[in-house]
């Protein structure tokens, strides 16, 4: 985990979060991983995933979406 304040990229929230919402995970791409940190504490910690593992959350999440 390293603070998110220490990284130099620019953040992105989900196109469905509504405008405004402080209340939302955002995500930013690194040269070989993405870092996700919580949008109500920007400078707190975030989380940094390898590309394998974030691609594999992603697809999960796309599954559970379209199985229901």
């Amino acid at each position: 985990m390293v603070r998110a304040s220490e990284l130099s990229v620019t953040w992105r929230k989900s196109s469905r979060s509504q405008n405004g919402a402080d209340n939302c995970v955002e995500v930013a791409r690194l040269s070989t991983a993405t870092a996700v940190r919580d949008s109500k504490d920007p400078d707190g910690p975030a989380l940094v995933f390898g590309a394998g593992v974030f691609g594999g959350f992603l697809d999960r999440i796309k599954a559970e979406r379209f199985s229901s």
